[in-house]
Formats: C-alpha cells, structure tokens, sequence
C-alpha cells in the first residue's frame, strides 16, 4: 500500500507540474490481477482498486492498517467500471454487473474479488474509509427491483443537471449516501457527461468539512481531463488521463474540464455526510 501525507495549500502553491503530480495524482489505478491500494494522511481515505482477471483477489490488511483484517476498523465502497464480476463477502457472493457497486460495512473479515470473464475482467474501484459502527452490506444497482442485500438507487438521487450550452449536460448517480445506503462517513456517486458536455462542477466549490477523491474514465487513449485543483485564487490544474484518481484536499477546488466527455467517480469522506454543504466560488472569483 502505497502512502501520502497530507499537503499544506501555503506549500502547494509553490509546486512544479511535476511535484503536484506526485502529491495527488494516482496512476495506473487498475493493474490486472493486482490490488492497488493509496493511502492518504488526508482523512486517512484508501483509493484504490481490485483487477482479477486470471485469479481471485483476496483483500488483506496489509502491514500499513496494523488490523487483523482490512474492514476491522474501516467502512468501504465499490463501484465496478470494467466487465461483470463478483465480490464475496464473509461467504456470500454478490453479482456485481458493470457499473453497479457495493456498500462494505466494518466487521466483515474475508472479502475476495473474481471477474466472469478475464478478456472482460472486472475492475472494482475502491474507497474505503475509517468507521465507528457497522452498517448492512448491500450491493447497489441502477435498476431493477429490491431484494435482501440489495438497494436499488433511487430516481431522485439520479439528477440531471448543467445545458449543452454551458458544457456541462450531466446525471449524478449518488450510490452511496444517507437515506439510501447508510454509512458511517463515505459517500460515493459517479456523474457522466453528455457527448459534446466538457465541465464538471462548474461553479467550483470547497467544502472545508469533506476531502474528495475522483476517479475519470470513459475516454480514450489520446483524451484527458485538465482537473483544476488548488485554492480559488491560487488554482494549479493536473492534466489527467482515462482511468487515473486524483485526490482533493477539503482546502482546493475540484473541477474539471476534458478534450471530450468523460465519466467520473466522485468519493467523499469527513465531518459530515450533508452533500449540498458547500461553499460556492463564483466564476469571476477564479484565478
């Protein structure tokens, strides 16, 4: 498991390209038959992902967590982005199809991951955060019906937002949030932009009580993403690629503009779990 430390924003305005890159971008995130892990000092989030293809995964604590086990003290989130796979989780297993995810409450001890098929494999993104209590297991799907374990996401926490006019015609899908699937502090969600739509969360915003992480995919090779980070009037920008993470500070910005649309994954861990508490920057405010 990889570390990073936290990063003052009076430091970080004196980063080169290559500094900022080394602090909060992560890389290769999705390496087959691996589990890639990044553990940040920064609200002590994990982001990182399992990729079986020719063999099961199994998740371990590792020497870092000093647990008997990963989820002894954490909650996690998973949302797959490649082909269907399954999660099982102290002995049941779940279908997990492409874009579905799950909820991982603290106390679950063996938790492994398999694809149905390695030309296709899986690719489980994780965020995994620290928890208190423990919350019931479920797999989430964007529809279908209701069943033991599993929650179906709701209509109005699907939100159509932003004009092609503004660049910025997109659907939040909030996965992982109070009143839908209960946690602890994580809150997870993916928001997919429409061809011809480049921005997201434009307006930018802070929000001093969350840290942030985003994961973007969905573009091809020659894509990427300018992802505008920093403090509003000291903002830096990392120009990311498809399937790369970036970490947020609760201090920073989080935008983005592509070559193209994209898909992200957004993960939220903090204070609170109120997702309209923000504090807004307005646009000629940005420099």
């Amino acid at each position: 498991m990889e570390l990073r430390t936290a990063a003052s924003p009076r430091d970080v305005k004196h980063y080169t390209t290559q500094r900022l890159r080394e602090e909060f971008l992560i890389q290769n995130v999705f390496v087959p038959d691996e589990i890639k892990l990044v553990y940040s000092h920064i609200d002590r989030i994990i982001t990182g992902s399992a990729t079986p293809a020719e063999k099961e995964l199994k998740l371990v604590a590792g020497d870092e967590l000093r647990a008997e086990y990963f989820l002894q003290r954490r909650e996690m989130g998973v949302i797959n982005i490649g082909g269907p796979g399954s999660i099982c989780v102290d002995g049941r297993t779940y279908q997990v199809a492409p874009r579905d995810g799950m909820y991982i409450g603290m106390g679950k001890k063996d938790i492994t991951f398999t694809s149905a098929d390695k030309e296709n494999p899986a690719k489980f993104y994780i965020n995994s955060a620290p928890a208190h209590t423990s919350y019931p297991t479920v797999l989430i799907k964007r529809e279908g019906t209701e069943e033991e374990d599993v929650v179906i996401i709701k209509e109005e926490n699907k939100v159509e937002l932003g004009s092609l006019e503004q660049s910025n015609h997109r659907t939040i899908c909030k996965y992982i949030l109070p009143g839908q699937v209960e946690s602890c502090q994580l809150e997870m969600g993916m928001t997919s932009l429409e061809p011809g739509s480049v921005w997201n969360t434009m307006p930018c915003h802070t929000h001093d009580r969350r840290m942030e992480v985003y994961l973007y995919f969905d573009m091809p090779e020659d894509a990427f993403v300018m992802h505008y980070m920093g403090e509003p009037q000291e903002t830096r920008h990392i120009v990311m690629r498809n399937e790369e993470a970036v970490i947020s500070p609760s201090w920073s910005i989080h935008s983005g503009s592509g070559s193209r649309n994209y898909t992200f994954i957004w993960g939220m861990v903090g204070e609170n779990q109120d997702f309209n508490d923000m504090d807004g920057i307005r646009n000629r405010d940005i420099l």
